[in-house]
C-alpha cells in the first residue's frame, strides 16, 4: 500500500456543518418565496455560480427573473446567508492542523461561490498548504480535473493522497481520479479510517 503523504478536506459538511439547509432557508425567506421554488431555480444556476461562470449579481438576476420578483437590495445576500449558516467543526480544523505539524501535506477543496470564498479568507486559517475553490478554478467536484489540480499543487501522487468528503458522488469522483477516500460520518470515524490508512 502506498504511504499517505497528503490529506484533502472538503469544507461544507466536513470542516463545517453542512450549510445547504441554512442557505436555502435564509435565501428563500429573504426573497419571500417557498423553499421549493427557490431550490428549483437554484438548481438551474447554482452550478455556474459555484464554478465562477456567473457573478453573484448575475446569479440573483437569473433566480429572481425566473421567480418573477425583484433582486435583493443587500450588497451580498449570499455572504449574509453563508455567515448565518456557518457552524465550524473545530475538531476537524484541529485535525488538519495536527496533521500539518506531523509533516503531512494538507489541502482544502470546496465547491463554493466567490462570496463564501472571501468569507473563508477572513478567518485567516493557516492549517492548509493548498486551497482550491471551485469558483476560482472554473471546475468543480466530481470533475476529475479539480482533484488532479489539488494533488498537483500539493506535489503528491493521487495514490498518496486521501480525500475526505460527505457526499458519495464527490467521493466517487476522487476514487476515479485515483485518490484514497473517506466518506465523512463523524470526527471519530474519520480519525479511525485515517489510522487504518496509516495516518496517525
Amino acid at each position: 500500500m502506498e504511504v499517505i503523504e497528503s490529506v484533502i478536506f472538503d469544507w461544507g459538511g466536513v470542516l463545517i456543518e453542512n450549510p445547504a439547509p441554512g442557505l436555502v432557508k435564509y435565501c428563500s425567506e429573504a426573497l419571500g418565496v417557498s423553499k421549493e421554488c427557490y431550490i428549483k431555480m437554484y438548481d438551474k444556476f447554482g452550478g455556474d455560480f459555484q464554478e465562477g461562470v456567473i457573478s453573484e449579481e448575475d446569479f440573483w438576476e437569473r433566480i429572481c427573473g425566473g421567480l418573477g420578483i425583484s433582486k435583493p437590495k443587500v450588497p451580498s445576500l449570499w455572504a449574509d446567508a453563508f455567515k448565518a449558516a456557518y457552524v465550524p467543526r473545530e475538531e476537524m480544523f484541529s485535525l488538519a492542523a495536527g496533521l500539518g505539524k506531523k509533516g503531512y501535506k494538507t489541502a482544502f477543496l470546496s465547491n463554493t461561490e466567490e462570496p463564501a470564498m472571501l468569507y473563508f479568507h477572513q478567518f485567516g486559517y493557516d492549517m492548509f498548504d493548498v486551497l482550491v475553490f471551485s469558483c476560482a478554478e472554473g471546475t468543480s467536484k466530481p470533475e476529475r480535473r479539480i482533484y488532479e489540480l489539488t494533488v498537483q499543487r500539493l506535489g503528491s501522487q493521487a495514490g498518496q493522497s486521501v480525500f475526505i468528503d460527505d457526499k458519495p458522488e464527490y467521493i466517487n469522483g476522487a476514487q476515479k481520479a485515483g485518490l484514497k477516500t473517506i466518506l465523512f460520518e463523524s470526527v471519530s470515524q474519520v480519525k479511525s479510517e485515517l489510522a487504518g490508512l496509516g495516518v496517525e
